[in-house]
Parts: C-alpha cells; sequence; structure tokens
C-alpha cells in the first residue's frame, strides 16, 4: 500500500488564498489589455470567493443543524 506524505500548511487556506488573489491581480496589472489579463483576473475573483466562503464557513455563528 502506498503512504501519502502529509504536511501541515503554514498558513491557513484564507491567507493562502487571499495572497494568490492579491499575485494573480498584480500580474494581470502587468499585461495589456486581452484575454490573458481577463483570465488572470477571473481566477483572481475566484481565488477571493474561496477565501470569503472559507471564513463564512468556519465562522463561529455558523451553527451545524438540529
Amino acid at each position: 500500500m502506498l503512504m501519502r506524505h502529509r504536511s501541515k500548511q503554514a498558513d491557513p487556506l484564507e491567507m493562502r488564498l487571499a495572497a494568490e488573489a492579491q499575485r494573480l491581480r498584480e500580474e494581470a496589472n502587468a499585461l495589456p489589455p486581452g484575454a490573458a489579463r481577463d483570465e488572470m483576473l477571473r481566477k483572481a475573483r475566484q481565488a477571493e470567493t474561496g477565501s470569503q466562503m472559507s471564513e463564512w464557513l468556519r465562522s463561529p455563528g455558523l451553527q451545524p443543524p438540529d
């Protein structure tokens, strides 16, 4: 049986997604208008949305169903 090599992430998912979104936005700003820039901005928005959803799911106000 194969063993999986697991490693604990240093930063929470929300922080990693936010950093990825920031990096993608910076790269997109360096590109000329066009399809490649639009694709980078789309990926940045997806990363931001994922970060916000993860924060919402981890929030203490979210209660499991009874």
